[in-house]
């Protein structure tokens, strides 16, 4: 039987996996500049930052992914749980700079890594720790570059192969080339690319039924017979499901860019109601009687894609160019969409679409300060009880002595509920940075951001912005 589906919120990358490709250990390894040495555990770990640190425990300092440098001092007096913690926290590889406290690589030290399986690398004397995080730095920009050529090639390949005269069997022929896999378009059992072994066609013909059965979700994912599977829900009850051997962060910018030409291609939508909503709102500013009864959807978004795909993607041609963004009317519930933030409405009736507008846009003001691919309108509560004007007025006054940076530090950090870890990662900054920013807030301001009455007022004020 294979593994259950996993859904997935497509905000970062599949599974949470980061958009960044890491930095492999062997290219640290193979710069004879750095001169590292591997002593201990694994040497195909993936480096996705550097972190130096000296404490007895720096794991709380981690998010994951970082090669961590120390010259001795914190895995002195207990080896075996500093490497045990480290690798509890994620962290890829142990740097162990040789003087001027060792002069080699503690013995147990290299053991606990073994025990562990956390990559033990020696730092040689003459190379500083800020050189090993340069190297880092520059590789994976270099991987990033080579990431992002790729899949402007895919897309630009795809967009020609939906303009050849056979546009669905092209797109799906040039995206299994593009990811070096097989692609499936369900229904109809279409076809590109090597044939699958048995139990990773079976898992990737469930996932496409899973995604393309009403109410079911819009993505989800398996791994099966050696291969990362996907599937993407497309217009109607249709999928579209890729299977790879190996998996790229870009893979799935390119599959998204697939399932919206294909929706595009294959989508048998009628367009009479909304050319008449069009007509009506251009010529008398009464677009309710030519709506269906709906019920509709009012969406504001911003983000770097085209807003003709994510219209199609959201299954209507009602959109307009909106403060840096679009908004949108869809009589479709909207998902989340890759490369876009959303603000929805609540369902609404076409008589009530101004309400709904004003839904959308404080649902996207929500999902910009909590960094969330979409939030939907939640009951204004109090907060329909201030006059606008007056609200604003409010806000500015309470938060006039913050810059745009220490207010969208606060903003960030009230919207994770005050975790210092989970504030830093949404921002890019360190976990310290967040702190000392706050603790600016609250001098500035001349309150005391702990207390829920100061956070509740604090949180009404940054949402009039």
């Amino acid at each position: 039987m294979p593994a259950a589906p996993r859904d997935l919120e497509y905000g970062n990358g599949p599974a949470g996996e980061p958009l960044t490709p890491p930095v492999l250990l062997a290219s640290l390894l193979a710069d004879r500049e750095l001169g590292l040495r591997h002593l201990a555990g694994p040497a195909t770990a993936g480096v996705h930052g550097v972190h130096a640190s000296e404490m007895p425990d720096p794991s709380p300092y981690l998010l994951g992914g970082e090669l961590l440098l120390t010259a001795g001092a914190g895995p002195a007096e207990d080896p075996d749980g500093y490497v045990a913690r480290l690798a509890g926290a994620g962290a890829a590889a142990v740097g162990f700079g040789v003087a001027p406290v060792h002069e080699e690589v503690p013995v147990a030290l290299a053991e606990a890594c073994a025990r562990h399986g956390l990559p033990l690398l020696e730092v040689p004397p003459r190379t500083p720790f800020s050189a090993v995080a340069r190297a880092v730095g520059r590789l994976t920009a270099e991987a990033r570059t080579r990431d992002l050529r790729r899949t402007t090639e895919a897309q630009q390949a795809l967009a020609a192969a939906a303009a050849r005269p056979d546009p669905v069997p092209a797109v799906l022929a040039r995206l299994a080339a593009s990811l070096g896999g097989s692609v499936a378009l369900w229904p109809g059992a279409r076809t590109a690319g090597p044939e699958l072994p048995a139990p990773a066609r079976e898992a990737l013909s469930a996932l496409l039924a899973r995604v393309g059965r009403e109410g079911g979700p819009a993505t989800a994912t398996d791994r099966a017979g050696g291969h990362h599977l996907a599937a993407y829900a497309l217009a109607g009850r249709a999928a579209l499901g890729t299977a790879t051997a190996t998996r790229a962060p870009g893979d799935h910018t390119v599959a998204s860019v697939a399932a919206v030409l294909l929706t595009l291609l294959t989508a048998e939508r009628p367009a009479g109601a909304e050319a008449a909503a069009l007509t009506r709102l251009l010529l008398d500013g009464d677009p309710a009687a030519a709506l269906t009864a709906g019920p509709w959807y009012a969406v504001h978004a911003r983000g770097t894609g085209a807003p003709q795909a994510l219209a199609a993607a959201l299954g209507t041609a009602l959109l307009a160019p909106h403060e840096g963004g679009v908004r949108l009317l869809t009589d479709r519930e909207p998902g989340a969409q890759p490369g876009w933030r959303l603000g929805v409405s609540a369902p609404a009736a076409p008589d009530a679409l101004a309400a709904a507008d004003a839904q959308a846009e404080r649902a996207l003001q929500r999902a910009e300060a909590a960094r969330t691919p979409l939030a939907r309108h939640a009951d204004a509560g109090f907060a329909a009880l201030v006059g606008e004007a007056e609200a604003r007025a409010h806000a500015e006054a309470l938060l006039g002595p913050l810059s745009p940076a220490l207010r969208e530090t606060l903003r960030a950090w009230l919207a994770h509920h005050g975790s210092w870890d989970r504030t830093a990662a949404a921002l890019g900054v360190h976990r310290n940075t967040v702190r000392q920013r706050v603790a600016r807030c609250a001098v500035l301001l001349e309150r005391d951001p702990d207390d829920p009455d100061v956070r509740m007022e604090l949180w009404f004020a940054l949402r009039q912005e």
